[in-house]
């Protein structure tokens, strides 16, 4: 499966495969024998069996995830949205690689395979206050680059991204995606405040009335997003066509993955918010696309750390619910 236009990735995302009726069916009873009582495992529970029917496993193991980081440079950071210069993606790629950022020690932590995927860092997209951020070919590109990066052998995908300007990106997709006013999706970032923030605000306004004529998510993917957003949408898509189960991180991770479901209804049902992160618009977010967090911590660092913390949660309801014994197994009455 490939593509080499939107239409294509359009017309293969009305095709994608749902979760596996059988499997789910054969979690559920075993759910319902396992030496607990009713419901007694709360969330878990259903975050089990959630995984199970789309891995295809009634009784399922997670051995094997990944994490893919993306890294883009958006031509929006030239206005001043960031506390941070463009530099500091570059640099923070080879932080990554070496092993020295918060998502490599949680990657690790969990048995994740990480992989990094930097995308033209050297060509900045464009201002999307002046025009789409990137042209038909540009955001095929880095969707197919998601699509590519991910391991059809991971039993799990996490996808987080590093992109200076990219939470300015991620609150004009959210407002053209979900309706309202930039001040209601626009918020701190990296730390800016005060003046600093009021120009941010006023930045994504600009893009917001520039593409007011947007379309679907993928079009305002398109005009405007990111490498790194585009990356993150191409892979989750790509992990739905191999009925991955994906943990989606924070607020831009969740603004791309909004980009699929207002594409093409249903997009996000192999997908699970790993986390609800301090950048205020966030829980925003998550509750239009009903999608509830594993974690609340007040993280907003990106690069996955928040949707990686939470293949902690998700192993330990896995383990739960195959490793437990049924009644029958242990001998116990199960009244």
């Amino acid at each position: 499966m490939s593509f080499g236009t939107l239409d294509a990735l359009r017309a293969l995302m009305a095709e994608m495969p749902g979760p596996d009726t059988a499997a789910a069916e054969g979690a559920a009873a075993r759910n319902a024998q396992l030496t607990k009582p009713p419901g007694a495992l709360g969330r878990l529970e259903d975050l089990a069996q959630w995984y199970a029917s789309w891995c295809g496993d009634a009784r399922p193991s997670l051995e094997a995830p990944q994490v893919i980081v993306f890294a883009g440079n958006h031509g929006v950071a030239a206005r001043g949205v960031s506390a941070f210069p463009p530099e500091v993606t570059v640099q923070m790629v080879a932080n990554f690689e070496h092993g020295g950022a918060a998502i490599n020690q949680l990657a690790k932590a969990f048995g994740a395979r990480m992989d990094v995927v930097a995308l033209d860092l050297e060509t900045p997209t464009a201002d999307f206050t002046a025009g789409p951020a990137m042209t038909e070919a540009e955001v095929v590109a880095a969707l197919r680059a998601g699509w590519d990066a991910v391991d059809d052998e991971a039993d799990l995908l996490v996808v987080g991204e590093m992109g200076i300007g990219n939470t300015t990106s991620a609150a004009a997709i959210a407002a053209r995606l979900f309706g309202g006013d930039a001040a209601d999706w626009t918020g701190r970032g990296t730390g800016v405040e005060g003046a600093a923030l009021a120009l941010k605000t006023d930045v994504v306004a600009e893009g917001l009335a520039r593409h007011a004529d947007a379309g679907d998510g993928l079009d305002v993917l398109m005009r405007l997003g990111g490498r790194e957003l585009a990356g993150m949408a191409g892979a989750i898509a790509r992990a739905r066509s191999l009925r991955i189960p994906v943990l989606m991180d924070g607020f831009i991770c969740t603004a791309a993955a909004a980009c699929l479901e207002k594409t093409r209804s249903g997009a996000l049902d192999h997908v699970l918010a790993g986390h609800q992160s301090a950048e205020g618009a966030h829980g925003r977010m998550l509750e239009a696309l009903g999608k509830e967090p594993l974690l609340s911590l007040g993280l907003r660092l990106g690069e996955g750390s928040g949707a990686a913390l939470a293949i902690g949660v998700l192993k330990g309801a896995i383990a739960c619910h195959s490793g437990m014994a049924t009644f029958a197994e242990a001998g116990v009455a199960d009244g």
